[in-house]
């Protein structure tokens, strides 16, 4: 059976092919699209750059979007560094940093150490601190050793009860599970795991709240309740966006809403959904 996301995806793939770039001896994965401010998309666990070929396709006629993909080596506070590094590179004085996840936690890192690099963060279903994350699953393998079978069974059964939980959306679950079966290569999966496990406390923030913004989705399966409060409570946000619905990966679960809301943020014409005024906007 045909997924129209996976095709869409590799259509925008082909379209947009992902280069190389060496930042401090470490092997990205890089995407330059568009004109306009500057907009840096750093990615979960589960995605290389492209997963955002939806906020890409809909917004590069207005934004120039820089997405990454993760170096096989490296942590969280080199990764940060070679945010900063990647903005030098492409001549970037400034970008708003949206970071997913693990991607948020690198782009907190990041606001921590060089605020003056970014124009906002925009920290999205992630998490505040990674204390107590060892004794998880699949943080409490041993990930160097552990077969690359076992971690991705871990996915493919988390994915499977959501897809259960959530028929409509079994195209999603595909995609992901495409990118954790090998998509996504070991080293790198093996790396993004780690980051997290090993991972340093987060500096104390160093930007204003009315540039920092908060995103969540209240059913996200990863990032429980008590997280994102946590989060909320770090960051200070000057607006918190939430999710009814969209689990983990809004931005492909309800791409139309992630890019008004990205629209909102970055100042732009607002081509979809309303999402309101006020600190908190919920959809």
């Amino acid at each position: 059976m045909t997924n129209s996301l996976i095709t869409d995806r590799d259509r925008f793939t082909t379209a947009h092919p992902e280069t190389r770039m060496d930042l401090n001896g470490r092997d990205w994965g890089v995407r330059d699209v568009g004109h306009g401010p500057e907009l840096l998309l750093i990615p979960g666990t589960l995605g290389r750059g492209d997963i955002f070929w939806h906020q890409i396709e809909s917004l590069s006629d207005r934004l120039r979007i820089v997405t990454v993909s993760y170096p096989s080596v490296g942590g969280v506070a080199e990764w940060a560094q070679d945010m900063v590094t990647l903005l030098d590179r492409l001549e970037i004085k400034a970008a708003s940093v949206l970071g997913s996840s693990l991607g948020g936690y690198v782009a907190q890192f990041m606001a921590g150490n060089c605020p003056d690099r970014m124009s906002y963060l925009i920290a999205a279903n992630t998490l505040h601190s990674v204390s107590g994350l060892s004794e998880r699953m699949p943080y409490a393998l041993d990930l160097a050793a552990a077969p690359i079978t076992d971690l991705r069974a871990g996915f493919a059964e988390g994915l499977g009860a959501w897809a259960t939980a959530h028929p409509d959306q079994r195209e999603l679950v595909e995609l992901l599970l495409q990118e954790s079966g090998g998509r996504i290569l070991e080293p790198e999966l093996r790396a993004r795991l780690a980051a997290l496990k090993h991972g340093p406390e987060l500096p104390p923030l160093a930007l204003a709240p009315d540039r920092v913004i908060s995103v969540d989705a209240v059913d996200d399966p990863l990032i429980p309740p008590e997280m994102r409060q946590a989060v909320r409570e770090r960051l200070t946000p000057s607006v918190a966006y939430r999710f009814s619905h969209g689990g983990h990966f809004p931005y492909v679960a309800r791409p139309a809403y992630y890019t008004a809301m990205l629209e909102q943020v970055m100042g732009l014409t607002v081509t979809g959904p309303d999402w309101g005024d006020g600190p908190l906007r919920e959809r």
